[in-house]
């Protein structure tokens, strides 16, 4: 059972991926539109900020997901790595849980916000709904909520001390 559901979190993450990667090709192509249409054709475009924006949080919530993860965030590891290695598991199923907890606090006021704003209208879109533009919120929430329960269920809580190389020098460059 762990396998597949190691399997559908490593297919999982690979969707957030390719999302977050499209998210950031379309804003790339659509900021310079905006800017030649103000710039050159001297006629600015409503939309390609807008949508900008909109893609941008999507583009932080499912980076941030991947991140998790991957171990890419910030981790101060002076305490763990001074701890013992029982100790050092203790702290981090509390970190684990402290995840857990943050990501479904996301999920269950991110879902509420989502509702409450879902019938208002974004000015420059219309068609779309401000509940659209905060679903990243709960989206987000349960992803990495998913990915915490696969690293409490692997047991792989925090990853060993790194090891010093001795004949490391450090470079004042």
């Amino acid at each position: 059972m762990l396998e597949a559901y190691a399997r559908a979190m490593d297919a999982l993450h690979n969707a957030c991926v390719f999302a977050a990667s499209a998210a950031l090709a379309v804003i790339t192509l659509i900021i310079p539109w905006g800017v030649f249409t103000r710039y050159v054709l001297e006629s600015a475009s409503s939309w390609p900020e807008p949508l900008a924006v909109l893609l941008m949080i999507w583009l932080s919530f499912l980076s941030a997901v991947v991140c998790y993860r991957e171990r890419l965030h910030i981790a101060v590891e002076m305490l763990p790595n001074a701890l013992a290695p029982r100790a050092r598991k203790v702290l981090g199923f509390a970190v684990e849980l402290c995840m857990l907890s943050a990501n479904l606090f996301l999920l269950w006021f991110g879902t509420n916000l989502v509702q409450v704003t879902w019938h208002q209208s974004i000015a420059e879109f219309p068609a779309f709904s401000v509940g659209m533009s905060y679903l990243p919120v709960p989206i987000g929430g349960a992803l990495t909520a998913l990915f915490v329960i696969e690293r409490l269920l692997k047991g792989d809580l925090l990853p060993p001390p790194a090891e010093l190389d001795p004949h490391a020098t450090i470079s004042s460059e």
